[in-house]
C-alpha cells in the first residue's frame, strides 16, 4: 500500500507552469467557471457525509497482492482512510456499505484513446461536439474507465473547455489529452479515412511549420504533442504506402515540444520507426510495434531513454472481432456500448463477409500476435507500460468495452490479470504523471470501480461491475450489466 502523501497534479501543474510563462493564461479559476458552464444542471457533487465501505476485497493498483476483508473510507473526493474491517471504525455519523464477496480496483485509465472522432458508424468533424464527446465521456465511465487520454485530432477551444470542466466534473471520464496534433501532407492520419477538419489537424511539411504547430499546441494548453510517422500499410503487402514524415520535421517537433516541456507521443506501426523516434527523443510509443519482433536495441533505446510503451493490443483485434464473432451481439457487456448504427452494422452478413476476406484481416490477426510477443517481452525487460486502445478512432473501436477487451488479450499475451490491471491503473497514472490517482491510498482521489468477482482469478470480472466512484461520487444511471 502506498501511504505517502499524493504529490501535485503534475499534468495540470505543468499546463499551469507553460502558460504563466507562456502567451495564454489558463487558470484553475477559468476552469472552474467552464464548469459552471458545461456541467449539466444539478451535476453529482462528492458526497458531504462519510462513507465506509466495509468487507471488501481490494486490488490497489500496485505490485502487492489482494487484500481481503478491507475498509475504505471516503471523504469528500478523497481516500481518507484504509483499514482491516473491524479494525477501521466508521466516523460519527458515517454511511456504512457492505461490501462483502466484492472486490474494489482503482478506475482504469487510459494513455490513448480519442473524442469527438465517432458517433455510430459515422466519422468525421461533424461529431467534434460538446454532447458527442459528453456521451462517450460517460459511456467510459460506465465501463469503469474513470480517466481518458484523446491522443489528438480535437481542437481548442472546444477540447480545452471540455478537459476543464472534466477536471472540476465527476459525471463521465476526466479528460487529458492533445490539442490537434501533427499529421503529414496526403499522409497520416489517413484522410479519406481519418474525415476530422482541416483545424482538427496540424500537416506541416516544413520544419518552421512544424515549430509553429507545436508553438499553437503548447499556447491552448496541450497535455502531450502527438505526432504519427507511418506508411499505413498495415501490414498488407500489397497496400500503396502513404508519405511518411520526414525527419527533420519530426526532430523540429521534437527540439520545440521539449523546448516548451512537453512531452511527445508518437504514432508508430514498424519496429524501424519505433527506433528512429525514440532514439530521436519520442517520449510516448503510443501503439505496440507490430511487423517484426522487438530487439535488443529498441529495448536498451527505451530503457536508457526512460520511454513509455502502449500496446494498444485490441485496436488490431477490432479490425475482426465483430466479424468473426457475431455471438458476441448477445454479450451485454458489448451492447452496453453499441450504437443502434453500430448493432446493425454488425449484424449485417454481407459486412461481415466482406470484413473477413478482406487482406487487413489476415494482416490484423498477425499484427495482434506479434503485439502481444513484444509486450511480453518488453515487460519482462522491464520497460515502462502504459495502457491503452485507440478507442473513439474508429467505429469498430467501442469506448469501454475496447478497454475490457485490451485486459484480457494482455492476459492472453502472459500477464497475470493484476499485472495487467497495474498497467491500466497505476502505471497509466505514472505515464500521465498524475500522482494523485491509480492506486487505492489514502490521500488519494476516489476513482475505483467496485466488482462482483475477483479479476485476481478471471480477468472477465472486470466486466461485473457493480459500482463506479469518480473523485468520492458514485456514478448514477446504468452500469455494464452484469
Amino acid at each position: 500500500m502506498i501511504d505517502h502523501p499524493p504529490a501535485p497534479n503534475s499534468l495540470v501543474a505543468a499546463r499551469s507552469r507553460r502558460r504563466r510563462a507562456g502567451s495564454l493564461s489558463l487558470s484553475l479559476l477559468a476552469g472552474a467557471c467552464a464548469a459552471i458552464v458545461m456541467a449539466p444542471q444539478g451535476k453529482a457533487s462528492p458526497t458531504s457525509v462519510p462513507v465506509l465501505l466495509e468487507h471488501v476485497r481490494v486490488f490497489d493498483g500496485t505490485d502487492a497482492p489482494e487484500q481481503e476483508n478491507m475498509s475504505v473510507l471516503v471523504e469528500g473526493q478523497t481516500i481518507a482512510a484504509i483499514g482491516h474491517s473491524g479494525t477501521l471504525k466508521a466516523p460519527k455519523g458515517a454511511k456504512r456499505v457492505n461490501l462483502s464477496g466484492k472486490t474494489l480496483i482503482p478506475g482504469l485509465i487510459s494513455n490513448h484513446s480519442h473524442v469527438g472522432v465517432v458517433a455510430g458508424t459515422s466519422v468525421g468533424s461533424e461529431n467534434f461536439t460538446a454532447p458527442v464527446i459528453k456521451a462517450a465521456l460517460d459511456q467510459y465511465q460506465r465501463y469503469g474507465v474513470t480517466t481518458v487520454t484523446a491522443l489528438g485530432l480535437t481542437k481548442s477551444p472546444l477540447f480545452d473547455d471540455l478537459r476543464k470542466a472534466q477536471h472540476a466534473n465527476t459525471e463521465g471520464a476526466d479528460l487529458f489529452g492533445v490539442d490537434q496534433g501533427i499529421g503529414v501532407p496526403g499522409g497520416m492520419p489517413p484522410e479519406g479515412m481519418v474525415k476530422v477538419g482541416k483545424d482538427q489537424i496540424f500537416r506541416p511539411s516544413t520544419p518552421a511549420e512544424a515549430r509553429q504547430a507545436v508553438d499553437t499546441m503548447v499556447s491552448e494548453g496541450t497535455d502531450l504533442v502527438k505526432l504519427w510517422v507511418d506508411d499505413f500499410k498495415n501490414g498488407v503487402q500489397s497496400a500503396k504506402p502513404l508519405p511518411v514524415m520526414k525527419p527533420e520535421v519530426w526532430q523540429a517537433v521534437m527540439a520545440e515540444a521539449h523546448a516548451k516541456n512537453v512531452r511527445v507521443a508518437v504514432h508508430i506501426h514498424d519496429l524501424a520507426y519505433a527506433k528512429k523516434l525514440v532514439a530521436a527523443g519520442a517520449d510516448i510509443i503510443a501503439h505496440g510495434v507490430r511487423d517484426e519482433p522487438v530487439d535488443d536495441e529498441l529495448i536498451g533505446l527505451l530503457k536508457s531513454h526512460n520511454v513509455w510503451y502502449v500496446p494498444t493490443i485490441s485496436l488490431d483485434e477490432a479490425t475482426y472481432l465483430f466479424a468473426e464473432q457475431p455471438d458476441l451481439l448477445n454479450d451485454p457487456v458489448l451492447k452496453a456500448g453499441l450504437s443502434e448504427d453500430l448493432t446493425r452494422q454488425f449484424s449485417d452478413a454481407a459486412w461481415r463477409e466482406k470484413t473477413v476476406k478482406s487482406p487487413m484481416d489476415a494482416a490484423s490477426h498477425k499484427a495482434v500476435a506479434m503485439n502481444q510477443q513484444n509486450l511480453l517481452a518488453l515487460y519482462k525487460a522491464g520497460v515502462n507500460i502504459g495502457f491503452g486502445t485507440d478507442s473513439g478512432a474508429a467505429p469498430v473501436r467501442i469506448p469501454g468495452f475496447a478497454e475490457h477487451r485490451e485486459l484480457r488479450l494482455l492476459v492472453d499475451a502472459g500477464l497475470t490479470p493484476l499485472q495487467a490491471l497495474r498497467l491500466a491503473t497505476s502505471q497509466a497514472a505514472s505515464l500521465l504523471k498524475l500522482s494523485d490517482r491509480g492506486v487505492i491510498a489514502p490521500g488519494k482521489r476516489a476513482d475505483f470501480v467496485i466488482l462482483d468477482a475477483d479479476p485476481a482469478q478471471n480477468i472477465a470480472a472486470v466486466d461485473q461491475i457493480a459500482a463506479v466512484w469518480r473523485g468520492g461520487v458514485r456514478a448514477t444511471g446504468p452500469l455494464v450489466p452484469r
